[in-house]
């Protein structure tokens, strides 16, 4: 079995080359001029670029939020994921029952993602700490190969400094990444009672519970205390301000290693206003919630610089029609989430590069090649070359097209980018040498994607 692709651009993390490539069984074989394999499928990808399959290492597929669940599952998300160009998620985990071992949320995941279409893993979810957890992360790398935890300053099982640091400290004896939610609880709870308590519960009161300050002043508290416990690797995910970043570049400018940052094209894209509307502004609760737009300039600006190390989607989709409209008379009752692992990467190829923000390599490495080197997917996933896995994406950069809720496989009733005008868009997906999306067309079996264990 092989298939060779002949005439394409194609890009990597560092260069755009004319060459072909060669797929023999499952992996890379070959990447060079003027391959000749009688007998292999070709295929003509003239005027089209190859890219490495998108590599989204922040989804929420089948996320239990307590009082609701997202709406996307292991298969229709990753369906979704595929028919956008990524063949490889990394799927943060939801909470598990109070007191629970560190390793029970991967167990149920691991029946949860049984039906998956493409290859995926998880970061663990720490939601208390004692003796019990900090032993389990050894555990949880080495057993289920689990090598990132996530947690919370804010939300119901939200940790102190004191664990914050616990846990950093031991993530550094184990060389896990930790990756964190930051936005500051004490600041959201104190606006988020006193506008409930004036009558302001509208959609557009949201960001206001939410401000730039209360991120900025996490993301560095969180830096400070990963200096405090040596170092370890920390990843802040879906970095909505100028002001987050201004934490982050503060904290490298002293000297701080191994602090890495991700965002979301929501956060680069689309901005505070979508909140005036009192009804269609519920499609746009998240949290952090979306940002000015001399935020979204900064955060372009990020990817440019290499400041920001990937960009991510934070896919957890609620219907619009009947989940978002609990939040129709108080934006506090609102799930919080929107979809966005579809659109990933035709947003950046249309938008960063196809617009001239971005050069096609930084696209990459911003989506594909970083995300798979900090998560411990690299060398076999993000990138092309010789023995890696066959995972590709081919991207006509002349099609014109307008987003639309019913053109993409989100199991959703509406996409937050609907309406937005994109220049280019993926036409094929190639997981692990299948080629699983054709033209818009799905055509890979349900429960192909595989278990990727990280160490």
């Amino acid at each position: 079995m092989g298939l060779l692709i002949k005439n394409a651009k194609i890009a990597t993390s560092t260069k755009v080359l004319d060459a072909d490539l060669l797929i023999e069984g499952d992996r890379i074989a070959r990447v060079e001029p003027g391959i000749r394999a009688p007998g292999v499928r070709t295929i003509d990808a003239g005027g089209l670029y190859l890219l490495p399959g998108g590599v989204d290492v922040h989804t929420h597929f089948d996320l239990d939020v307590g009082f609701d669940r997202a709406s996307d599952d292991f298969y229709t998300g990753s369906v979704a994921a595929a028919c956008g160009g990524t063949t490889t998620v990394v799927d943060h985990m939801a909470f598990g029952p109070a007191g629970c071992r560190l390793t029970h949320q991967a167990e149920v995941y691991r029946e949860l993602a049984r039906h998956a279409v493409i290859d995926y893993g998880f970061h663990g979810v720490v939601q208390h700490v004692n003796d019990e957890v900090l032993t389990g992360m050894a555990a949880l790398r080495d057993r289920q190969g689990i090598s990132s935890v996530k947690l919370y300053l804010t939300y119901d099982y939200r940790l102190e400094d004191d664990a914050v640091l616990a846990v950093l400290r031991r993530a550094q004896e184990l060389n896990m990444v930790v990756c964190v939610h930051c936005e500051n609880d004490a600041s959201i709870r104190f606006l988020r009672e006193s506008l409930v308590a004036r009558g302001e519960k509208a959609p557009r009161f949201h960001p206001l519970s939410r401000p730039a300050q209360c991120e900025a002043e996490a993301v560095f508290r969180m830096a400070m205390l990963a200096k405090m416990a040596g170092e370890p690797k920390l990843y802040i995910v879906h970095l909505s301000t100028a002001l987050g970043l201004g934490a982050i570049r503060l904290a490298r400018q002293g000297g701080q290693r191994n602090l890495f940052a991700e965002t979301c094209p929501q956060y680069l894209l689309l901005d505070d206003a979508l909140y005036q509307d009192d009804q269609e502004g519920l499609k746009y609760i998240m949290s952090p919630p979306l940002r000015g737009p001399a935020d979204m300039d900064a955060l372009w600006k990020g990817l440019l610089s290499a400041e920001i190390d990937t960009v991510a989607t934070d896919h957890c989709p609620f219907f619009f029609a009947t989940q978002k409209q609990r939040g129709a008379k108080d934006f506090t009752r609102c799930p919080n989430g929107v979809p966005g692992v579809e659109a990933r990467l035709a947003l950046l190829f249309s938008e960063g590069f196809s617009k001239g923000r971005l050069t096609l390599p930084e696209v990459v490495r911003l989506c594909c090649t970083r995300p798979a080197q900090l998560m411990g997917l690299a060398p076999r996933k993000g990138d092309i070359l010789p023995g890696a896995d066959a995972d590709l994406v081919l991207c006509d950069p002349n099609i014109r097209w307008i987003v639309a809720a019913q053109s993409l496989h989100e199991h959703v009733d509406y996409t937050p980018y609907e309406g937005i005008e994109l220049q280019g868009a993926p036409v094929m997906t190639i997981s692990r040498g299948e080629i699983i999306v054709e033209s818009g067309v799905f055509s890979g079996d349900k429960g192909r994607g595989q278990y990727l264990r990280r160490s």
